[in-house]
């Protein structure tokens, strides 16, 4: 965007107080954005605060009550709260596994407690079985060796 012009007025009283507002002006608009870049950086703070809270919490429901799985974050809040793994289980065969929620392709606002349909276990699916997986928690760091679904 081409920068915009100010006609130059005639007097020099007039040109001295335009200089002076487009010093102000200009000024002004450096210290606005760097307190709308600090307020960004708080509130994206904020938020990854908030989705780390929702991911806690729900582990903790599974963990003590086994469920219910409803309602779970959505898989970019696990991410974004520092909880990229889903830790799950075949239903049949009690198989643990652990899944890249990063790697997963996704809607945005796909929920964890959706992907209980999705993921299957090989060594079922193998056997010509499809059992849904168990979920169990979400996780910060993978197993050393993790298999995927």
């Amino acid at each position: 965007m081409a920068p915009k012009h100010h006609p130059t007025p005639l007097s020099g009283g007039d040109r001295k107080a335009l200089t002076k507002e487009l010093a102000r002006a200009r000024a002004v608009t450096t210290i606005l954005a760097a307190r709308a870049a600090e307020k960004r950086a708080a509130g994206e703070a904020l938020i990854r605060e908030a989705d780390d809270l929702a991911c806690q919490s729900w582990n903790e429901r599974m963990w003590a009550d086994g469920g219910p799985v409803d309602p779970s974050p959505s898989i970019d809040q696990a991410v974004n709260a520092g909880f990229p793994w889903l830790e799950i289980r075949c239903s049949s065969c009690k198989t643990p596994r652990a899944v890249d929620l990063a790697a997963l392709p996704h809607v945005a606002t796909t929920c964890i407690h959706d992907l209980c349909g999705r993921l299957r276990c090989e060594k079922c699916r193998k056997a010509g079985k499809r059992p849904p997986a168990e979920l169990l928690q979400l996780a910060r760091r993978g197993p050393a060796t993790s298999e995927m679904p």
